[in-house]
């Protein structure tokens, strides 16, 4: 399996199944629809008005040379390895929700603006140590463990986030475990104070903030109704330069209100952010700022518009990351992570303030998905058994799709959203996925030249 495009006058052709990524001339990028239905004289015949029959030649023994070298329309490799799959998963990491409770009432907010459809609660220290006993004992021989501090607003229980790192690291050191924390936040509470624990203990830090001031105003609003960006943004940018403008991401989304979204990745670079990542906003179409199957057109060019500048400032040395366009071509995820994705329901869990375990955090409050509870030995092997079987192959319509082992299958909790089914995924994501690899390989592409 092959899938061409062309991108910013490159011309990108991706072998499916051995990874293989061409940069290729027009030539023998017409070619490609023709060499595997007809052969080399039908093919010159064919093109003989366009062409010569010597451009015709050359084109036609390069892709003739990369078929048999392995590299262009090679076999499935792995359809083999997933029928004899019987992979055994340890916990590698945890979300805390440390805090059921927000001091922002955003719109799109798919945890019901902090209550995950229940009471506003905090997390205890209590269940916060029982969690990464739990995480230590179910972590088999893993050695390094990940916490993610999450909400909800985690700096609204901060006292309780130390007391967990506190734990982790002593229970860690017994136990021969390394723990390795996250956390994310709207920014409302930052100071100086927390600022200087995040940074002597977090790894990550992810902040809110979904671009320019009118568009973050008009969905990340306080309990007031009033907008949090000019509070915020001096926050965020102390914080990033404090962190070196490494090991963070400010993390936006953009709706159907915004489809313009280029710009606000831009702004958010403009402002000085090196590290960024604007999502789409996963919504029912009920909602009016849900994105639509319409809107694709649009939402294509302004990832091939965002991509082109990103390319432009990249050359100019004044580059920035933005998440979905970074990709390894060199060293990329290991095969079990290309088939099955995340690890969630098994690799990755996440724990309530009132200690009860579900797959990931966007499962929490769906009580056919809870797993278990800290407090006891309960933990649904059934449940952990349905995700970890879970890969591109048992996904029907990922089977044929020539982005599978980028994307992974895909967020189950997206598929379970719109399908009621983890192995049925959400097709406008897949769509927009599967454009932004192909902004992503030509942006390597292009570095490459």
């Amino acid at each position: 399996m092959i899938h061409k495009f062309s991108i910013n006058g490159i011309n990108i052709v991706v072998d499916v199944y051995s990874g293989a990524v061409h940069m290729v001339d027009d030539i023998v990028y017409e070619l490609l629809d023709y060499y595997m239905k007809m052969n080399k004289d039908a093919i010159i015949a064919l093109f003989k008005n366009k062409y010569s029959e010597y451009q015709l030649e050359e084109a036609y023994n390069e892709i003739e040379e990369l078929h048999e070298n392995g590299l262009l329309y090679t076999d499935d490799p792995y359809q083999d390895y997933v029928d004899l799959w019987d992979k055994q998963s340890v916990v590698k990491a945890l979300c805390l929700h440390v805090s059921h409770d927000c001091n922002l009432r955003c719109k799109y907010c798919f945890a019901s603006t902090g209550s995950f459809q229940g009471d506003r609660l905090l997390m205890s220290g209590e269940v916060g140590k029982k969690a990464i006993d739990f995480v230590i004992k179910n972590s088999g021989k893993r050695r390094n463990i990940e916490i993610d501090f999450f909400g909800g607003e985690p700096l609204m229980n901060f006292d309780v986030v130390k007391e967990i790192v506190e734990y982790a690291k002593k229970e860690g050191a017994k136990a021969g475990k390394t723990f390795r924390f996250t956390i994310t936040t709207n920014g409302l509470l930052l100071n100086e104070d927390i600022k200087n624990y995040i940074n002597s203990n977090m790894s990550n830090v992810v902040l809110s903030l979904d671009g320019t001031k009118e568009v973050n105003d008009d969905m990340r609003i306080r309990i007031n109704g009033r907008g949090c960006y000019d509070d915020i943004v001096p926050k965020f940018l102390d914080i990033a330069q404090s962190r070196g403008q490494d090991n963070y991401y400010v993390r936006g989304t953009f709706t159907r209100k915004n489809l313009n979204f280029a710009k606000d990745v831009l702004h958010l670079a403009d402002l000085g952010f090196k590290q960024t990542s604007v999502e789409p906003v996963v919504a029912p179409d009920s909602e009016e700022y849900a994105l639509k199957k319409e809107d694709l057109p649009i939402l294509y060019s302004e990832y091939e518009k965002l991509a082109v500048e990103y390319l432009k400032r990249k050359k100019e040395q004044k580059g920035f990351n933005f998440f979905h366009f970074m990709i390894d071509l060199s060293q990329g995820p290991c095969v079990v992570k290309r088939l099955s994705g995340c690890g969630s329901g098994h690799e990755y869990l996440a724990v309530t303030p009132e200690g009860d375990i579900y797959p990931c955090h966007q499962f929490v409050g769906h009580q056919n998905f809870k797993m278990g509870n800290v407090f006891t030995d309960e933990f649904n092997t059934d449940i952990k058994q349905l995700f970890q079987k879970s890969n591109v192959y048992t996904k029907e319509k990922c089977k044929e799709c020539w982005a599978k082992f980028y994307c992974s299958g895909g967020c189950p909790a997206n598929a379970y959203q719109f399908n009621k089914d983890i192995n049925e995924p959400y097709l406008l994501g897949c769509e927009l996925e599967k454009k932004r690899i192909e902004c992503a390989l030509m942006i390597q592409a292009a570095l490459a030249i």
